[in-house]
């Protein structure tokens, strides 16, 4: 096998991504099926689903609730196994200072982004043992530094790495490999209403806030929803077949929140 052949995940491969139909996780899923990958998501979003490239099934699912994760992985006995993994669902979760969160909108953040993973790893480690497969968790660049005014989901988020790490020792010996990718400002929908919140809360100018986000990324630029894409692949492919228990942050390297 050459390098380049290295580089290029095995034809066929049965992939699920969750909150596959919109930003990140479409980007994944487009990328696993132009790769040759038999592709299923889930969304809370009809209408993105319904708009999904043809070829990629899906099912409506939200990964706080455990019956539509049930019903996710009966979806997904139509694939006939799993190869790979992608634990992408999250949301942003409130801005606001820890004494003005409320109870219901912590425990929502903590259960989607981190629950959530849970429930989805639960159900996909079995056929992820039969196939020696990938789980791949998305965590993000507040998984390993500090972000004021967004505990909720900073938290949530270092608890994706610790996840990630103890399954990938755990899961290991049976030939599973566990990795977290952990994006920076990935530029988008979602971001402009992070950056949005943030500035009220600052009381600066929506300008002035994403330029100071910029100015703490040594590469001075956002990172688009396709690196990160290109990063899932890579994990996939022969070439990274011997990386597991990583946070791999693609950021452009962001230096602080």
């Amino acid at each position: 096998m050459t390098v380049v052949e290295s580089l290029t995940p095995r034809h066929g491969l049965r992939v699920l991504i969750t909150a596959g139909a919109n930003g990140i996780g479409l980007a994944i899923a487009k990328a696993f099926q132009e790769a040759g990958a038999r592709v299923h998501v889930c969304d809370i979003d009809t209408q993105a689903l319904a708009s999904l490239p043809e070829g990629i099934s899906h099912t409506v699912a939200d990964v706080s609730k455990e019956e539509d994760v049930d019903r996710l992985f009966q979806d997904v006995v139509s694939l006939g196994g799993l190869d790979v993994v992608v634990n992408n669902a999250g949301i942003a979760g409130p801005t606001a200072g820890i004494d003005e969160i409320d109870n219901d909108a912590w425990t929502r953040t903590i259960d989607i982004n981190l629950n959530g993973q849970y429930r989805v790893a639960h159900r996909a480690t079995p056929l992820l043992k039969e196939s020696q497969g990938l789980l791949i968790n998305l965590a993000s660049v507040a998984g390993r530094l500090g972000f004021a005014y967004r505990t909720p989901y900073a938290a949530s988020k270092w608890a994706v790495v610790g996840l990630t790490k103890s399954l990938a020792i755990e899961l290991g010996p049976e030939g599973v490999r566990v990795n977290a990718i952990l994006p920076g400002i990935v530029r988008g929908p979602r971001i402009e209403k992070v950056i949005e919140d943030r500035a009220v809360k600052r009381g600066l100018s929506y300008a002035e806030m994403e330029q100071e986000n910029l100015s703490k990324i040594s590469m001075r630029r956002m990172v688009e929803p396709s690196d990160i894409a290109s990063m899932a692949l890579f994990l996939s492919a022969p070439g990274g077949s011997n990386v597991s228990g990583q946070a791999l942050s693609v950021c452009a390297n962001v230096e602080s929140l």
